[in-house]
């Protein structure tokens, strides 16, 4: 069952593109709802620096996440995962990038 969540959720990251999977990780690194065993404030700075070299919109605007769905979706199911769980994803999440 544990493993399923996980699968789920990394079948999910998979099909994203790079610029959601940045939105992604920065959301996870921002969240007072994830229990990262990682440098949170790194991890969004890296992810930071990358997105506003790559997307236009980032860097002008504030980003209304109510645009992405799928992150907004992706995001609630790893808040119902457990410390363990929610490393697995970000680690996943942090090599594909």
């Amino acid at each position: 069952m544990e493993d399923d969540k996980v699968n789920n959720v990394i079948s999910i990251i998979k099909n994203m593109n790079l610029k959601d999977k940045l939105r992604l990780g920065l959301c996870i690194s921002s969240s007072s709802y994830t229990n990262l065993n990682y440098n949170k404030s790194h991890i969004y700075s890296l992810f930071d620096e990358k997105l506003k070299e790559i997307d236009n919109e980032y860097v002008r605007s504030y980003v209304n996440m109510r645009k992405y769905p799928t992150l907004l979706f992706t995001m609630s199911k790893i808040m119902e995962m457990n410390n363990t769980e929610q490393n697995q994803i970000a680690m996943y999440l942090y090599n594909t990038i």
